[in-house]
């Protein structure tokens, strides 16, 4: 059935104000049998308004609901000679739409109506309207905009379909037409953004539809996710990603706002979406090119978030990746969920050994190692804490620490799982992991019961199953069945023999001295040099921080030690570069010299990508320039035998360091190397004539 009808437009709509014109359409719902109480629509309209005002610039009017009374997805048109006023600040509403949803309206007719918010936004079909003589001129001029006959659209399919009509204008009255394009925007920006109002029917995507087309008349592209009632596709992590700047228009909570933690934020009503994009995306552009120019915003920003995942559990994994790419994202989510543990755990246990030194002498880390929550005996800390004793403090953050580490593996198990399968994964890979912990399979088993878990877990959340038995799927079959099968696989079949090689790995790094334990160091620093915080990076740093899992309390593991060489090695590239920049400007561009600048503080803080901006625009050199470095780092760490519990931290965490004069010394070592070998090669450019004057520009 149409969505709209003869019987449903007023070409003379009157009214004291706007709550008489409203039930004058609504009269229209009535005689045509789509409403069935109209005192009851009304009062849901009327609550509607009292949240917030249904009036948009240029004259239109769209007051809208949900309500029992109704039968099917409507549309009432009104025109008034004189306009009514219905809340908008640039005067009365001319056009009006009465938009009419059943309660439970989320069928294919439903998603028509957003249809009809972007139509609202272009200025033919509103002057078409103006002009139109007849009930039946009306109805077809709705028509071809809001079509109920063809099969229903996805969302963002039908958003994007009639944001390619709606041309690059955005038709919203003079509040809109008086704000300029960014015709002077220095580059195009791919900005993204999430729309949504209290009822999800009109202004959330009039909204997008706002935002989309003053963005294209900027010269930028950009994507919305309207949280609506029709629902939507999510934006995706490599959209997320790849955006400048995120603008949300909203008067609800934005789902999952974690996702675009670390980007920078426009943040604003609805209704600003609809009548003030063009500001909006100036805004969201002098914002961008704000945070381009102060790498420091973004940096703290990135920190921010690392703390926070804005309260939703988010995976690493991309869309559409390959299979290669998507194991190392399976992995790399599991290790970033397990990195918070490990440092917790490990921050305590070496302080406690820290203050046990002090308390108890050399042999305090020894003895420490004895407390516990169980025991009957003086080692129960539980029992005999005492506030004054430094001994008892030492005991209690090791016992802390020890309880940290012990979730090592089942969070490593569990997220890889949830990477793969979302939170179906959750149960079989954190229970597989506290299994593969119980049985001394230690991190290698973790990995593999979250890839086993994460994989059966998704099968059976495939499954296609009776309607009834789709609400106990999530809490009951897809946990029991992925964890029986996941679990018992492990216990009967791959536990002993993955045991058995963790056996032989831990037996091989013990027993790592001289010769083996440089070429360790030299590969893994290598690998931190090579690629600055990409997979290769990402690798040896997964390495270092799992193999934490087995250092346990362990005072001198080899573990420890390769740690230390990773995160060294790590921190060599952006100071060397800093250095390169402080000692031969005339080698770098200003921006180069800028970014060196910053390179000093991120180097200190292990953030290896403080040298990408470098590696970017001379990556043969500056990329051989440090693997080099990197690797003589990583080697002497290994040599010199410092040791560290810390999973980041820089310098920040060197009080934590064991042999910490070492450390630095290796350190500053592959700093000096990489440096030498930047200048020595960059001094050899033919081109050197150009450098400096685009040095001095």
């Amino acid at each position: 059935m149409s969505l709209i009808t003869e019987e449903q437009v007023v070409l003379d709509l009157t009214g004291a104000d706007r709550h008489e014109a409203t039930r004058l359409l609504g009269e229209r719902l009535v005689a045509s049998g789509r409403c069935t109480d109209l005192d009851t629509f009304i009062a849901d309209v009327r609550k509607r308004e009292e949240t917030m005002a249904t009036g948009l610039p240029g004259g239109i009017g769209i007051p809208h609901a949900r309500s029992t009374a109704i039968t099917e997805p409507s549309l009432v048109f009104g025109r008034s000679a004189n306009g009514i006023d219905w809340g908008a600040k640039d005067g009365p509403a001319t056009l009006i739409f009465l938009i009419a949803a059943p309660e439970g309206g989320g069928d294919a007719h439903m998603q028509m109506l957003p249809k009809l918010a972007r139509a609202l936004m272009k200025k033919d079909f509103k002057a078409a309207l103006a002009a139109a003589t007849t009930e039946a001129e009306v109805v077809r001029i709705v028509s071809a905009e809001v079509e109920l006959d063809q099969p229903a659209a996805a969302p963002e399919e039908s958003r994007m379909a009639s944001a390619a009509e709606a041309g690059a204008g955005l038709a919203t009255g003079t509040a809109a037409a008086g704000a300029a394009p960014l015709a002077d925007a220095p580059r195009s920006l791919n900005l993204v953004g999430v729309t949504s109002c209290p009822t999800g029917i009109a202004h959330t995507y009039m909204a997008a539809e706002g935002l989309e087309n003053a963005a294209k008349a900027a010269g930028h592209t950009m994507k919305v996710e309207t949280q609506g009632s029709a629902g939507s596709k999510p934006l995706t992590a490599a959209e997320i990603a790849a955006a400048d700047a995120v603008i949300f228009a909203h008067d609800l909570p934005v789902k999952d706002a974690g996702r675009f933690a670390g980007k920078p934020t426009i943040d604003v009503g609805v209704k600003k979406g609809i009548s003030d994009g063009p500001a909006l995306i100036a805004q969201a552009a002098a914002l961008a090119s704000e945070w381009r120019n102060d790498p420091s915003k973004a940096a703290a920003a990135s920190a921010a978030a690392a703390g926070s995942s804005g309260g939703a559990l988010v995976s690493k994994v991309e869309e559409g990746a390959g299979l290669g790419t998507r194991i190392r994202q399976w992995l790399m989510t599991g290790v970033s969920y397990m990195i918070p543990f490990v440092a917790a755990g490990g921050i305590l246990i070496a302080l406690s050994f820290m203050l046990s030194q002090v308390s108890l002498g050399a042999e305090g880390p020894i003895e420490i190692v004895k407390y516990n929550l169980t025991s009957t005996d003086q080692y129960n800390i539980a029992q005999n804490f005492s506030a004054t004793s430094l001994t008892s403090w030492a005991a209690l953050l090791f016992v802390i620490g020890g309880a940290s580490f012990g979730f090592l593996v089942p969070i490593l198990s569990g997220f890889i799982a949830f990477a793969i399968a979302d939170r179906p994964g959750l149960v079989p890979g954190i229970v597989g992991g506290s299994v593969a912990a119980t049985m001394g399979a230690g991190f290698l088993g973790g990995l593999v019961t979250g890839v086993l878990g994460g994989l059966v877990a998704r099968w059976v959340s495939n499954w296609k199953v009776a309607k009834g038995v789709r609400g106990v799927m999530p809490v009951v079959v897809i946990p029991l069945v992925s964890s029986f099968i996941t679990i018992g696989l492990f216990i009967t079949v791959l536990g002993r023999p993955i045991k058995a090689l963790t056996d032989a790995l831990n037996s091989w790094l013990t027993g790592m001295s001289g010769a083996s334990a440089i070429i360790l160091g030299v590969i893994l620093g290598a690998m931190m040099g090579f690629d600055l915080g990409g997979p290769v990076n990402k690798v040896a740093y997964a390495f270092a921080t799992t193999g934490l899992a087995a250092a346990g309390a362990a005072t001198d593991a080899p573990q420890l030690k390769i740690m230390a060489a990773v995160m060294a090695a790590g921190m060599v590239a952006p100071l060397a570069m800093a250095l390169a920049t402080t000692v031969r400007p005339q080698l770098f561009s200003e921006p180069e010299r800028e970014n060196g600048k910053a390179a000093w503080l991120l180097g200190a803080s292990f953030i290896s990508e403080g040298a990408i901006p470098f590696a970017a625009v001379d990556p043969v050199r500056v990329i051989s320039s440090s693997v080099v470095g990197s690797a003589v780092t990583g080697a002497l760490v290994m040599l010199f035998g410092a040791t560290l519990r810390a999973p980041h931290g820089g310098i920040w965490v060197l009080p934590l360091i064991g042999n910490f004069l070492l450390f630095l010394v290796a350190l500053i070592i592959g700093v000096l190397v990489m440096a030498t070998i930047v200048i020595a090669l960059k001094s050899r450019d033919t081109h050197l004539a150009e450098v400096d004057a685009t040095a001095t520009v």
